[in-house]
C-alpha cells in the first residue's frame, strides 16, 4: 500500500457489488476511510452482494469502512448519505458517482417513468451530491469527485450502423451518459480554481458485473478484469487535482497513457 488515498474520507455509492464494489475496496487499500452506500445493506439471497459483505472484506484487508444505507433516488437520503459521513468520520474528500439504474428499451416506447428515474439516478444525483460536498472541499482547498458513465456516451457510427448500435437502445442510456460527460467537463471548469477535480470514468470493454448482465451487456462482446475500472479511479481520486481534472477517460486508453495498463489487459 502505497497511502495514496491515507487519511481520506471517500463516499461511494453503489458499492454493495461489481464497480463500486472494486472501487471502494481500492480506494480502501490506499488508506481512504470509505463510506459504502446502497440499498442492499444485508446480504439477500435475491441478490448478489451486500454493503455488509463489501465492509467485512475490506476490514479483513486492513481497511476501514462504514455502510450507510443509501436509495440514491430519494433527494431525503442523499442528504442523510452525506450529514451521516460526515457525523462519524468527517467532511468527504472523495465522491464516486456509480450508482446507476437503466433501462435498455427502444425510444418510441420507452416510459416516462423510468426516463425520470434514470435522469433522477445519473443526473440529479450525482450533481446534488457535489453540491453537498463541495463547499467544504473549497473550505479545505481540495476535493475529488469522479462519476461512473459509459462508452454508450458516444455517437453511433454510421451509417450504415451495426447490430449492437441498432439493437442497442441506447438512446435514453447513452444520453444521460453524454450528459453526465458533458456536466461533469462543465463541473470541472467551474471548481478548477478551488483545487477540486472532477472527471467521468467509463470502462473500454465490458465488465462482467451483476447489473451488466441484467441489462445484457455483456453477451458478444469482449470483457475486461474490474481492476482496470478500480485501479484507474484511484488515479484519478488521488493525482492532483488542477492537473487530472475535465477528463472523460476510458480504462484502458486511460491506463496505457500513463503507463500502468496490464499487459494481460
Amino acid at each position: 500500500m502505497s497511502g495514496a488515498c491515507a487519511g481520506k474520507v471517500a463516499v461511494v455509492t453503489g458499492s454493495s457489488r461489481g464497480i463500486g464494489e472494486a472501487i471502494a475496496r481500492r480506494l480502501a487499500s490506499e488508506g481512504a476511510r470509505v463510506v459504502l452506500s446502497a440499498r442492499t445493506l444485508d446480504p439477500d439471497p435475491k441478490y448478489e452482494g451486500s454493503l455488509v459483505e463489501t465492509a467485512e472484506a475490506i476490514r479483513t484487508a486492513g481497511g476501514e469502512a462504514i455502510c450507510v444505507r443509501c436509495d440514491i433516488s430519494k433527494s431525503e437520503d442523499r442528504h442523510h448519505l452525506i450529514a451521516e459521513t460526515e457525523r462519524q468520520l468527517g467532511p468527504v474528500d472523495i465522491l464516486v458517482n456509480n450508482a446507476a439504474v437503466s433501462f435498455l428499451l427502444p425510444f418510441g416506447t420507452f416510459p416516462r417513468k423510468r426516463f425520470d428515474l434514470m435522469v433522477e439516478v445519473q443526473m440529479w444525483a450525482p450533481l446534488e451530491l457535489s453540491q453537498l460536498v463541495v463547499p467544504k472541499m473549497i473550505e479545505r482547498g481540495e476535493g475529488w469527485i469522479l462519476n461512473i458513465t459509459s462508452r454508450a456516451a458516444q455517437l453511433a457510427v454510421g451509417p450504415p450502423f451495426d447490430d449492437v448500435q441498432k439493437g442497442g437502445f441506447f438512446s435514453v442510456y447513452g444520453g444521460v451518459k453524454s450528459a453526465l460527460d458533458r456536466m461533469s467537463n462543465a463541473m470541472a471548469a467551474e471548481l478548477h480554481e478551488h483545487n477540486i477535480a472532477v472527471n467521468t470514468l467509463a470502462p473500454w470493454d465490458n465488465v462482467a458485473t451483476p447489473g451488466a448482465g441484467h441489462h445484457d451487456l455483456v453477451e458478444g462482446f469482449r470483457l475486461e478484469d474490474i481492476s482496470l475500472m478500480a485501479e484507474s479511479a484511484l488515479i484519478l481520486c488521488s493525482s492532483p487535482p488542477q492537473e487530472m481534472t475535465g477528463r472523460v477517460a476510458y480504462t484502458q486508453p486511460f491506463l496505457k497513457e500513463l503507463n500502468r495498463l496490464p499487459n494481460r489487459a
